[in-house]
């Protein structure tokens, strides 16, 4: 297994795996240049900070200050605004022992930059060991109160890009999603999936119901059925053609599940592959969109003196078919 990464936005540009039969091949959308990861804003495989997400009207309050932050989502910000750490260039360090190699990146995120508050230390610590997990490891210090919010944004195409992710097969260990209005910012509702085609318990073909959905698509953050802050395993995401299969474990309470429904048809990426609609689908584990507005959603506030502390996995491995399941070449 091989992964490429760069400094520019912290991105994990290719991820390089096996399929069932050992044929090798790239399972994330990226591009093969700086150039088209500066000039377009699809994040793939970036990190987002310094908040996932949406946050309503770009602002939220801390004591009796209010922080106005930069909108780039309608009135929103979305993904620390359109300067966020996507787009930073990040220090970089190469991790190298006996069990893993990777590079713990570092941001320095000055005081008033997009509108959060504080001076924040960042970091990400993307590591590759010998089971083919990708640890990713988010960290955080500040000098003020402010919020923190890290996520993983790779597009994930289990297929190698051969074919879209419709026959993906899908399962996300939660009972819940936030509710949402029709500029996906949660209304600080919970909405039960059970009975609903946002019911992913149960291995589901992404094709059965994402033509079904609003937003042309998944794009609803999940609410893990795990305690917050344990590393529990949450996603299992099987390619049946492929064999590929994902696992993902995170401390993270939820995760932003998107089907890539509106990437358009305006990229040419790696290999020459033109992209469009649901050609990835992003497993943003993450705190919940807009929390500094929902009290009653775990707290993203991170205080001088505490760590922002976070962790992601991805485990990638092959499967064999069940009997029942009829796999054409």
């Amino acid at each position: 297994m091989v992964i490429k990464l760069t400094n520019y936005g912290a991105i994990l540009t290719s991820v390089v795996v096996p399929d069932r039969d050992g044929h090798f091949d790239d399972v994330v959308l990226g591009f093969d240049n700086l150039e088209q990861y500066k000039g377009y804003d699809p994040c793939f495989g970036a990190t987002i900070g310094r908040f996932a997400n949406r946050i309503r009207n770009a602002r939220f309050s801390i004591g009796d200050s209010t922080y106005v932050l930069s909108a780039n989502d309608k009135s929103h910000c979305i993904h620390g605004g359109p300067n966020g750490f996507h787009t930073r260039v990040w220090d970089g360090e190469v991790i190298k022992n006996d069990t893993v190699v990777g590079i713990k990146f570092h941001y320095f995120s000055k005081d008033g930059e997009e509108g959060f508050p504080g001076n924040l230390h960042a970091y990400v610590t993307y590591t590759l060991n010998d089971l083919n997990e990708i640890a990713i490891h988010f960290q955080g210090e500040t000098d003020q109160p402010t919020h923190v919010n890290f996520t993983h944004h790779s597009y994930f195409n289990l297929t190698g890009m051969k074919d879209k992710i419709i026959d993906h097969q899908v399962r996300i260990d939660a009972d819940q999603t936030l509710a949402i209005d029709e500029d996906i910012v949660p209304t600080g509702d919970l909405l039960p999936v059970y009975n609903t085609i946002r019911d992913l318990n149960k291995f589901t073909r992404l094709g059965e119901h994402i033509y079904k959905m609003n937003h042309n698509g998944y794009h609803y953050c999940y609410v893990f059925n795990k305690e917050t802050g344990t590393g529990d395993w949450v996603i299992e995401v099987r390619e049946p053609y492929s064999g590929r299969e994902l696992d993902v474990y995170t401390t993270q309470p939820g995760v932003q599940f998107y089907t890539g429904n509106s990437i358009g048809d305006n990229f040419t990426g790696k290999y020459g592959k033109k992209y469009g609609n649901y050609d990835g689908i992003c497993l943003e584990t993450q705190h919940f969109p807009d929390s500094p507005n929902h009290e009653h959603f775990p707290s993203t506030l991170l205080l001088p003196g505490d760590k922002y502390d976070e962790t992601v996995i991805y485990r990638f491995s092959v499967y064999q078919p069940e009997p029942h399941e009829v796999i054409a070449f």
